[in-house]
């Protein structure tokens, strides 16, 4: 068996989120994007009825995106359907939105659920959508422990808004 050894990651999940769980000295910082009123500062690209979509503050990829629900709960299976249909179909409009914008070469979807799970924030579940291109694992990442993103933060929200933007809000996205 190959192993892909990542030890930039331990280092985020036990310093920069490491699986804390939210106190009032320590607010869950989803329940805090969810609470704001600047989208653009945090870069949430959309607000749905039971979800909302943010950057993820330490990419692997550029376009990296999060799809967290309002409700704070660390367990999927105590989400409502509602909430996870939602989040599905908000899945499926990120990734039509990130082809037509970054023409990835695939995509990785998924959820880290508790610390040992790998959980940077174990207590508020998320979705995680990836765009992915041959070789994006590359040298600089694999052996110098560095990512290399072509883009900023604000250049990826910039980019991505816009198409957000034309989402309807009351209506099922596809």
């Amino acid at each position: 068996m190959d192993r892909l050894w990542t030890p930039w990651r331990y280092q985020y999940i036990s310093e920069a989120g490491g699986g804390k769980t939210s106190t009032e000295s320590n607010p869950c910082v989803f329940c805090s994007l969810r609470d704001s009123d600047s989208d653009e500062h945090n870069f949430v690209l959309f607000r749905a009825h039971h979800n909302f979509v943010v950057l993820n503050l330490y990419p692997y990829t550029s376009g990296h995106l999060l799809i967290v629900p309002f409700v704070h709960t660390a367990d999927l299976d105590q989400a409502s359907k509602e909430s996870t249909d939602e989040m599905m179909d908000l899945a499926k409009g990120c990734q039509t939105i990130l082809r037509e914008t970054y023409n990835p070469h695939g995509f990785n979807l998924g959820m880290n659920l508790g610390r040992s799970a790998g959980a940077g924030v174990a207590d508020h579940i998320h979705l995680h959508v990836l765009p992915r291109w041959t070789g994006d694992a590359n040298f600089m990442t694999t052996t110098g422990e560095t990512r290399v993103l072509p883009e900023d933060l604000p250049t990826t929200y910039n980019k991505l808004h816009k198409h957000f933007a034309a989402f309807p809000l009351h209506q099922p996205l596809l």
